[in-house]
């Protein structure tokens, strides 16, 4: 019997898509096994003294895969399922991400296995604090720099950088991005992966043939990156939103809505939903609308074989990490959609963490219009590498991004040859 998609190691999953495009770059033996282990990994047990004045041991992982290209870069979760091959696989998923946009990073991922939804913020601070100082022999700004990722923020990230430099005895800011902007976050990095994607989706239009001024968008998941997409392709791209939703439900207007009321009524109400004058839809009708462009910002697996013949979109923009499951990807583009996947179209987000990164490392801030602008030209020319080789190959956007990210780490591997 076929494994449910929740019993698939994620590792696993990883593991295969460096197989096939190792199999199409010809690439054999020691190289191909490097490319599918991780290079280090650090498993912590550690106390936390809780509100109560009891203490209980924690599990955390580091994951640092691949460091051919720069120190290593990914977030920190803190979350109940929080597993080490889940940790391995996402950071495999952050070396080609920030490989596919050319930025100088390896890939890394950490977890913590815990439920901060039942934790205090006093309870959070220990946790994250003691967690900082157990893994800080393997991190720091020229080895590996974490950031915020599920159930963390810039909050967490202010306190492991204050942590890691109080062991130094000096303030190191580099150690982490996401932070808040008075302990050196850049401009412009909350709403990195949302303009980011928009981004990447007007250069797509071009390539397609769709108008975007005037075009129709739909938008699930319009939390920070989904509503972020949203405002930009209205405003700077005059295209009409006629769909968004969120956990609570979706709202659907024909002749489009203004995305900055939509953001009002959430703030006011909790949700999108019951925004005046637009009809009520669930989330899977969402992905369904009539629309031209659609930006699935939500959860993974929501685009399958069960539901891709259904969808009208040309383009789709993956804000989320993981929305399309390797099925509909071969639907998709049998009926010519062109996906722009997610190691691609939501890698805004990394992009500005190395340019916060940068800042750091200088002591120099760029304003956020500077910001911007480089995020631009790093997007659109990552789109351009992607698309040349998806049309050269004849194959969709995301086997070509992988070829793109597979090669450019793999090349920096031969060049360095292996010490000793």
């Amino acid at each position: 019997m076929p494994k449910s998609e929740s019993s698939i190691n994620p590792f696993e999953t990883a593991k295969r898509q460096v197989d096939i495009v190792a199999d199409m770059l010809g690439i054999n033996g020691g190289v191909r096994e490097i490319l599918k282990h991780p290079k280090r990994e650090l498993t912590v047990n550690f106390p936390v003294r809780l509100d109560d004045g009891s203490s209980r041991v924690f599990t955390g992982h580091r994951v640092q895969y691949n460091m051919a290209r720069g120190p290593c870069k990914g977030g920190i979760r803190y979350h109940p399922q929080v597993t080490l091959d889940e940790v391995r696989a996402l950071a495999a998923w952050m070396t080609w991400k920030c490989a596919t946009v050319n930025i100088p990073y390896g890939g890394a991922k950490g977890g913590v296995i815990c439920d901060p939804k039942h934790m205090s913020t006093g309870e959070l601070e220990r946790l994250t604090r003691r967690f900082a100082s157990e893994i800080s022999s393997i991190i720091g700004p020229e080895i590996d720099i974490p950031a915020p990722d599920v159930y963390t923020d810039s909050q967490t990230m202010a306190w492991i950088m204050d942590t890691y430099s109080m062991q130094k005895g000096y303030s190191v800011p580099g150690v982490v991005t996401g932070k808040p902007i008075s302990l050196g976050g850049s401009e412009g990095r909350g709403e990195a992966t949302g303009r980011g994607c928009a981004y990447v989706v007007r250069e797509a239009a071009k390539d397609v043939g769709v108008r975007v001024k005037g075009g129709t968008v739909a938008v699930q998941g319009f939390g920070n990156a989904g509503s972020v997409a949203a405002n930009i392709l209205y405003d700077e791209q005059g295209a009409k939103i006629v769909a968004v939703s969120d956990s609570k439900g979706g709202i659907y207007k024909a002749d489009g809505f203004n995305p900055h009321a939509v953001e009002e009524h959430k703030k006011k109400t909790g949700s999108v939903v019951g925004f005046p004058g637009a009809k009520a839809i669930s989330n899977e009708d969402v992905l369904e609308t009539k629309a031209d462009i659609l930006i699935p910002a939500a959860l993974e697996n929501q685009i399958t074989a069960k539901n891709a013949d259904r969808i009208s979109a040309k383009i789709i923009g993956e804000a989320a990490n993981g929305p399309t499951v390797p099925e509909a990807d071969e639907i998709l583009f049998q009926k010519k959609v062109v996906v722009l996947p997610d190691i691609l179209a939501n890698a805004g987000g990394v992009t500005v963490s190395y340019f916060e990164w940068a800042q750091d490392i200088q002591g120099y801030y760029w304003p956020l219009a500077e910001v911007n602008q480089r995020l631009e030209q790093v997007m659109v020319r990552s789109y351009g590498d992607v698309h040349k080789v998806a049309t050269e190959r004849k194959v969709h956007h995301r086997t070509a991004a992988y070829v793109v990210a597979i090669q450019r780490v793999v090349d920096a591997m031969r060049i360095r040859g292996i010490y000793p």
